[in-house]
Order: structure tokens, then C-alpha cells, then sequence
């Protein structure tokens, strides 16, 4: 009987990582179910290192283990909602700013007289004018009647923005502890599966992928550098450099790392797809903190569900004899970095995966992609 050849997806989506942590959790019950290749974009990418580098019978604890390095506990998370990885770079950071204001450069066009001319006719208007006296008005009259012609309002402006700084925070520092204490070396070890991830060359504009066989596929090898690269979300983490190019999260173009998957596999039988993002995830934002989230995580989800359906029409287009196994995405998580969520995300990934492998080994294939809460009840429903 032939052996089936599978490959497993992990998608970006930072804080729900605990839905495909789950999903492996479940999986280590089937270990009939092996993956030949790990295919996996920004905060998969994590996980799968993580995983493949841990001790043999150990990947699933020190994969939890790991995660929690990156999350809070909950009464600390409570009123500093930051992963503890999101740390700005200080030094440097305050060097910059530093070299702003010691950069006689920066003190050219601070005034420019019709722009002066412009915000007190604009300022004028305002104030003569009762019917203009609102909110949005205002609001207005301080931006542009106030703020954008006056020299220090320049200068500040142009401190926070101008200076080199190019993300809120750095996650690749070559001495890092967080980093060295994964064992990249495992890697390579004899028996892994093929494992790529991704990351977008800012410097060659085009995605690029990593791998732990780079001599079979003549592709760069995956290091601590690439995968700090595949998850440099743009404004929040300063990209990384890899030798003269820079590099940011590759997921922005393809969230969940189909690219060039059955070129390099076109035997595959199945592509299970751990997409942990859903547009029902999306609340309404009750703070910044929620409407940043909203920000990234909204066009992420949208992406990866449109990676899916473009990757199935990829295989029937051209032939691919290939079955794709989606694991539904549970939809009562949040975004938060925090132990509940880690906690309720890994439950829900499991209860997911349980109903999914539980079809699959009845041989009913079906694709879930309306299924919006990933209990086991819920889904059989959404499969009748």
C-alpha cells in the first residue's frame, strides 16, 4: 500500500497561535498521521521551529513552554498588553533621536512662510466664523491652523516619524538568549521533514523562502535571522537584515505559505491547512490597544482565507491529485498575550483538530470553511 505524503501549513496570526499548538496537541494522538513537509508563515514558523527543535517526546510541553516566554500572565497582561517579544530597541531608539536633534538638517524647513500665510488665514476663518465652531472644525483648526506651520510642531513632528527608526520594536539581536535557546541545529537533523518559511526581500521586492534543505531545493537555509524576518510586521517590528537585503514578515503577501509548495512536492496526497485566522475573530475595538489588532489582524484574515481558496483552485488547475484538509477556525478567541487566551486558543485548536482527524479517518473530506466555532457539535453541524 502507498504510503501517503502529506505537508502541513501553519499560518501567521500572532496570538492565536494556541489554535494550531492545539492541533498538534491532538495530532500526537494519531502519530499514524505524519508530516513530510512543514510549510509556515510568521508566528507558524515559530511554532514550527519550536516543535522540530525540542526534545524527542518533549515537542509538545516545551513548544507550551516556549509560547509562554512570548505571553503574560494574565494579571501583569492587564494593564501592559505587550508580548514580552515586542521590546523596542532603547539604546538605539534614543540614539536616533539624539541624532535628529544634533542634525542641523533637521532644522531645515521648519518655517515656511506660505504655509504660515495659509494656517492663519485657515485659523481666522475658524475663529470668525461661529458655524464653524464644532468638533470636527476644531479638531481641524489645531491640525492645520495650529500645529502644521509651526516650527517646534515641525520639529516634533519630525522627531517622531523622521528619525531612523523604522519599527515600535526589534525582535533580532544577535546575542539574544530568547533566540540562542533554540537549537537550529536540530533542524537539520536526519529524519525531520522538509520545513520552509517565508519572508518578503523589501531590498529585491519579492517573497523568498527559507528551508532546512537547502541543497535539495536550492533555497536558503532558515536560520534565527530568517525567522525573526518572516514575522517583521511592518510599524511594529523593524525589519531585518540578511546580508545586503532587508527583509519583513512574509506572511503580509502570503499568510499561510503555499508559495511554490507543489513545485517543490508535486507528489503530495494531502495539505492540511492549520488556518488560525477568521473575519468572525474581528470585534469592535474598544480601545487603541483593540483597534491596532484590528489593523493587522483584519487584512490577515482576510489573506489567509483567500491563500486557501487560491491554492485549491492552483491544484485543480493544474492537476494535482492532491485532497486539502482544512481544520476549522474557532471564532471565541481574542488577540490578547495573555495565559488565558494562550490556554483557551489551545482548546479550541484541539477541539478543532479532534472533529477533523475524526472525519478524515472516516474518510469524509470535507471542507469547513463556514465553521465558526470549533467545538466538536458545532462543526459536525456545519458539515450536515
Amino acid at each position: 500500500m502507498k504510503e501517503i505524503k502529506r505537508a502541513i501549513t501553519f499560518a501567521g496570526g500572532g496570538p492565536a497561535v494556541g489554535l494550531s499548538i492545539g492541533l498538534l496537541k491532538r495530532l500526537e494522538e494519531n502519530p499514524e498521521i505524519k508530516f513530510d513537509v512543514w510549510s509556515s508563515a510568521c508566528i507558524g514558523a515559530w511554532l514550527t521551529v519550536a516543535y522540530q527543535q525540542a526534545d524527542e517526546g518533549k515537542e509538545l510541553e516545551q513548544t507550551i513552554d516556549f509560547f509562554k516566554q512570548l505571553f503574560r500572565p494574565d494579571a501583569t497582561y492587564e494593564r501592559f498588553p505587550v508580548a514580552s517579544c515586542f521590546a523596542p530597541n532603547f539604546l538605539e531608539d534614543m540614539n536616533n533621536l539624539v541624532g535628529y536633534m544634533t542634525n542641523p538638517a533637521s532644522y531645515q524647513g521648519l518655517i515656511v512662510p506660505e504655509a504660515i500665510q495659509d494656517a492663519a488665514e485657515f485659523a481666522m476663518g475658524y475663529l470668525t466664523d461661529p458655524k464653524q465652531w464644532n468638533v470636527a472644525n476644531f479638531n481641524s483648526f489645531l491640525l492645520n491652523g495650529l500645529m502644521a506651520a509651526n516650527p517646534f510642531a515641525r520639529f516634533m513632528m519630525g522627531a517622531l516619524y523622521q528619525t531612523p527608526t523604522k519599527g515600535m520594536a526589534t525582535i533580532y539581536y544577535p546575542d539574544s538568549k530568547f533566540l540562542n535557546d533554540l537549537k537550529f541545529e536540530r533542524l537539520y537533523d536526519e529524519g525531520k521533514p522538509a520545513i520552509y518559511h517565508n519572508a518578503y526581500n523589501l531590498t529585491r521586492q519579492r517573497l523568498e523562502l527559507f528551508t532546512n534543505r537547502p541543497l535539495q531545493f536550492n533555497l536558503p537555509k532558515m536560520t534565527r535571522e530568517t525567522l525573526c524576518a518572516c514575522s517583521a510586521l511592518p510599524y511594529i517590528e523593524t525589519p531585518v537584515k540578511i546580508g545586503g537585503d532587508t527583509y519583513c514578515e512574509g506572511a503580509t503577501v502570503d499568510t499561510v505559505n503555499f508559495e511554490d509548495l507543489m513545485r517543490y512536492h508535486p507528489d503530495l496526497d494531502e495539505v492540511w491547512v492549520s488556518r488560525i485566522l477568521d473575519l468572525h475573530q474581528i470585534r469592535r475595538p474598544e480601545n487603541l490597544y483593540d483597534a491596532l489588532n484590528n489593523l493587522v489582524m483584519l487584512f490577515a484574515a482576510s489573506t489567509s482565507e483567500d491563500d486557501v481558496r487560491l491554492f485549491k483552485h492552483h491544484i485543480k488547475d493544474k492537476g494535482y491529485d492532491v485532497k486539502v484538509i482544512e481544520v476549522p477556525v474557532a471564532a471565541n478567541i481574542n488577540y490578547d498575550w495573555n495565559y488565558s487566551n494562550l490556554e483557551r486558543s489551545i482548546n479550541d485548536g484541539y477541539a478543532a483538530a479532534d472533529y477533523t482527524i475524526k472525519q478524515y479517518l472516516k474518510g469524509e473530506y470535507v471542507t469547513l470553511n463556514d465553521v465558526k466555532d470549533a467545538s466538536p457539535k458545532s462543526a459536525a453541524n456545519a458539515a450536515e
